[in-house]
């Protein structure tokens, strides 16, 4: 059986598609006031959604490494560009906290009916565009500042790759628990009737938010 690990068709990629697309509107995700209440320190869903999604696909992958499921290098890892990772994180960062989506989160929207993520998505396909007819220029800016030959934390520290994990699980428990402090100071999380409350009744809501902030203080 090589369905659906080994395959590379569109199959596996049409079930892993519905699969990340069902997660992301399951959490919220759809909605860029949900999304854009991560930077407002209001509701650290993204954070711990996202988190948890990186836990689980290590545990994952070591774990089928180990049983020999998959090959040691049968997933790819990019080579570390700092001025190029910096660039990137800044500029999709600046996206994110003002279009409020990702990419796939804006796929998710759109699959919602939100007009917002279909000019975002537009935005987008013109940003890529725009960097497509750049790219040759600025080549050599994407590969300056080449990152260690290590392309894995476990290979940089030296230690065992389970030691990463813990190193995860813990990081993730304690900024779980510190997120939801911050968040509830804020008044948060989100509920759902704030989530898709009108445009002018979001003041409204923030003020109830404002009120259960007080609260928790």
């Amino acid at each position: 059986m090589t369905f659906p690990i080994y395959d590379s068709g569109i199959a596996s990629g049409l079930l892993s598609g519905v699969l990340f697309g069902y997660a992301l509107e399951a959490a919220g995700f759809g909605s860029s006031r949900k999304l854009t209440a991560q930077f407002s320190l209001r509701d650290f869903a993204v954070f711990k959604v996202m988190f948890t999604a990186v836990i689980v696909a290590a545990i994952g992958l070591y774990v089928l490494r180990s049983a020999g499921v998959i090959g040691v290098n049968a997933v790819y890892i990019p080579t570390t560009f700092y001025w190029a990772i910096l660039a990137g994180g800044a500029l999709i960062g600046a996206g994110f906290a003002m279009g409020g989506y990702c990419p796939g989160t804006s796929v998710v929207g759109i699959a919602s009916g939100r007009i917002d993520a279909v000019v975002f998505a537009i935005g987008m396909v013109l940003g890529t565009t725009v960097f497509a007819a750049v790219f040759d220029p600025l080549t050599s800016f994407y590969f300056a500042a080449k990152g260690p030959d290590a392309q894995t934390l476990p290979q940089l520290f030296g230690v065992p790759e389970w030691v990463v994990l813990l190193a995860l699980v813990i990081i993730a428990a304690v900024g779980f628990r510190l997120g939801t402090i911050v968040e509830r100071s804020r008044g948060g999380p989100l509920t759902a009737e704030e989530v898709c409350a009108p445009d002018d009744e979001l003041d409204d809501h923030a003020l109830r938010g404002s009120g259960r902030s007080a609260m928790h203080g």
